[in-house]
């Protein structure tokens, strides 16, 4: 390396580039070997050795944008095709895709080979994938089939982009001229015979796939239950760590009316795939077949929930809600819906419930607490705080709060007293040295009691101290 770049130094560039050449021999994933031979190449006239090399680079860093420009250099006069292309990826790596399409368009223009035209369009295709412009993206690759000895992976971008457009019909098609045409590659058989199954072609879709639980599936819609569990059975050993196959044994107990095994099927599922939304749909249609009305809103409403639908969620919980009105979880799941939805108040109503219920429960206190200060019911705050001191009487956060509240009340004995054990119990909270100001504010403070201060409070909380 020295050697090579002190004939650089020299202006030795012959010498330099073969010795650079010798250094890219022994390692030739060095970059900054290839970069100094890319350009020596360009400087010495040798153009296409230069592009050779930039090409390298871009092999291994496809982010490289002075190798693009470069070869934008190399080609503008000797091969327009190859510097429209390597325009486009520039843009490309730029993020800039309408640009690229520009240039994949005028790339095609100057294609001189089918092959060069069937990249320039796929890549166009692409391109209009990522800009969401899936129609212009179908129309691209419909042209690149026509074409023979292509990638089957066109097939099956084809496919999805038909999907995404809600054209199953055209999906299945696609992917039948890709069995057609002799690709039978396990992605293109079972995303085709699923297409199969989700139209109703349980038969075409067993002929097709060669995955034995999609057979099972099959089997089990078309209804032929006993041949669905024996080959169920023989399969157990070597699949029954695969959620689906747990999945397959519910719908067959589902079938037959065998709810309870269903449920436990259902219970291995979940075991296998945690919190998938199949678990809560299938508990909810076993439910709804038993006649339990109230484990069936709670499963749509978990099934609606992990797939994102808050507001169909949160209905159902309300449906559940209506059947049996003393389930805490179902109670705490509902607050906080309806708190994120925006509906406070019923939220509250709820949270009411839950600290009615469960008088240890700090966090519906809590809420209620912060809700009663929010709108300015500052005696109801206390009232809330004092029941959660009563739970946590360490907690120096609750008993400033309460401080606040009686002062905001203008009840100055009480919120002297929470002051004076904030102070016993908070050093080194950063509100302390506020609360002792706080404190000798009010120790020199005339103030009147609110007339109508609820006594209890006052008593209850003298008691406790």
């Amino acid at each position: 390396m020295n050697l090579a770049e002190q004939y650089e130094e020299n202006e030795q560039y012959n010498l330099a580039y073969e010795e650079y050449k010798k250094l890219h021999e022994k390692n030739p994933r060095d970059l900054s070997v290839l970069e100094r031979l890319a350009h020596l190449a360009s400087m010495l006239g040798n153009k296409e050795e230069s592009a050779g090399y930039y090409s390298k680079i871009l092999d291994a860093d496809a982010t490289n944008t002075l190798a693009y420009e470069q070869l934008m250099d190399i080609y503008i006069t000797t091969d327009k095709y190859k510097y429209y292309v390597c325009r486009g990826n520039l843009h490309n790596v730029e993020h800039k895709y309408e640009q690229a399409i520009t240039d994949y368009k005028k790339a095609m223009n100057c294609a001189k080979t089918d092959e060069e035209m069937l990249t320039a369009r796929f890549v166009t295709g692409t391109l209009y994938e990522l800009t969401g412009n899936n129609t212009k993206a179908i129309d691209e690759y419909l042209k690149v089939i026509d074409y023979e000895n292509i990638s089957e992976d066109v097939y099956l971008r084809l496919a999805n982009l038909y999907l995404k457009e809600d054209a199953p019909a055209s999906a299945v098609d696609v992917l039948e001229r890709a069995v057609n045409a002799g690709f039978e590659s396990i992605n293109i058989k079972e995303l085709l015979s699923d297409l199969y199954l989700k139209n109703g072609n349980a038969q075409k879709a067993m002929e097709t796939s060669g995955d034995e639980l999609t057979k099972v599936k099959c089997l089990l819609d078309m209804d032929k239950k006993e041949e669905a569990i024996k080959k169920l059975n023989e399969l157990e050993n070597q699949y029954s760590h695969i959620a689906q196959f747990h999945s397959l044994k519910a719908q067959y107990y589902y079938m037959t009316g065998e709810y309870e095994n269903a449920l436990k099927c259902v219970e291995e599922f979940d075991n296998a795939e945690k919190n998938s939304p199949l678990t809560y749909q299938m508990r909810a249609l076993i439910y709804e077949e038993k006649n339990d009305d109230y484990n069936a809103h709670i499963n749509w409403g978990k099934y609606n929930l992990v797939r994102g639908n808050k507001d169909i969620a949160i209905n159902e919980f309300l449906n559940a809600y209506q059947l049996k009105n003393d389930d805490l979880d179902l109670l705490n799941t509902l607050a906080m819906l309806l708190e994120e939805s925006g509906d406070k108040n019923h939220a509250m109503e709820l949270y009411e419930r839950i600290s009615k219920l469960d008088e240890n429960d700090k966090k519906s206190l809590q809420k209620l607490a912060e809700f009663r200060e929010s709108i300015g019911d500052y005696k109801a705050q206390a009232d809330y705080l004092l029941k959660l001191y009563k739970l946590d009487k360490k907690n120096a956060l609750v008993v400033k709060k309460l401080g606040e509240a009686f002062e905001k009340t203008r009840n100055k004995a009480e919120a002297v007293e929470c002051y004076e054990k904030f102070l016993e119990i908070g050093t080194g909270s950063p509100d302390y040295d506020k609360v002792k100001q706080k404190l000798d504010k009010l120790n020199n403070t005339e103030m009147n009691n609110e007339e109508g201060l609820l006594d209890r409070i006052i008593s209850w909380f003298n008691k406790e101290k």
